[in-house]
């Protein structure tokens, strides 16, 4: 896929870095079953090309990801994916390249978002940003990554909090519990990061693979608990529990999920 077949993305590369720009602003950058083939295939394409030594994950506008895009019924998803989306892909993408790869976060990190967040090598913020998870507001959960890999980023209480309570999170407070290397002033995030990926490429290419391949090894079991947890949430989603999430949203009321409870 070359740049010009990408519609909801930017991609750039220079100075051994490749930036991947989500470009939806109008909705938070929110991914429509497009986006995520096109995230995929740049990631790989960079992720493969021995010319690029750091992978850069950002957002155009006030946010750098909000999950899937809301418009989008999930019974209509039809693509790759046990959920109609490569969600599988995309991640497996972000953890399967031999590059370091660092989300770039401005403002809202929510949702699908806040779980590229976890999945990326390194992560460097705002100070405007916020992160979080919505997917029990909405009748949705990520089975995998998004929960079992957080839980051993920031330890099983804080994920458990994350996910049952669904709140937003300060950078400050996200650097404290480890989900984030290090904040800065808006107006430096972009120097700031510039500076981790020079530093990076002074290093071992080489060595940086296996040392990815090494820190992933050890919670490659998650792929599998992912792909399990997304079969039972596919099955989630035709319940009438699940659907009253995304009326509810759409409808910008509050959702009555017990009523529906079997």
């Amino acid at each position: 896929m070359s740049d010009t077949e990408y519609k909801d993305i930017l991609y750039e590369e220079r100075d051994g870095v490749a930036t991947i720009t989500f470009n939806r602003p109008e909705v938070l950058n929110a991914f429509r079953m497009g986006t995520y083939e096109e995230v995929t295939d740049a990631i790989h394409r960079a992720g493969w090309n021995k010319s690029v030594g750091v992978i850069v994950l950002t957002g155009l506008g006030r946010a750098f990801g909000v999950g899937g895009d809301s418009s989008d019924k999930k019974s209509a998803r039809a693509g790759r994916g046990t959920l109609g989306v490569p969600i599988e892909a995309l991640h497996a993408a972000i953890r399967d390249v031999p590059k370091p790869v660092i989300a770039k976060v401005r403002g809202y990190a929510i949702g699908g978002g806040n779980v590229l967040v976890t999945l990326c090598d390194l992560t460097i913020a705002s100070d405007n940003a916020m992160f979080g998870q919505v997917g029990p507001k909405v009748g949705s959960v990520d089975p995998g990554y998004g929960t079992a890999y957080l839980a051993r980023i920031v330890g099983e209480k804080k994920a458990r909090e994350i996910w049952y309570l669904c709140r937003k999170y300060t950078a400050a407070e996200a650097l404290a519990m480890g989900l984030i290397n290090k904040f800065v002033p808006d107006a430096e995030l972009d120097a700031e990061v510039d500076k981790w990926c020079a530093e990076i490429m002074q290093m071992s290419p080489t060595a940086i693979a296996i040392a990815k391949r090494s820190f992933n090894a050890d919670s490659e079991n998650i792929r599998g608990i992912a792909n399990l947890g997304f079969q039972a949430v596919s099955l989630f989603y035709g319940t009438d529990e699940a659907k009253e999430g995304g009326n509810a949203f759409r409808e910008k009321r509050k959702p009555r999920f017990r009523d529906f409870q079997k």
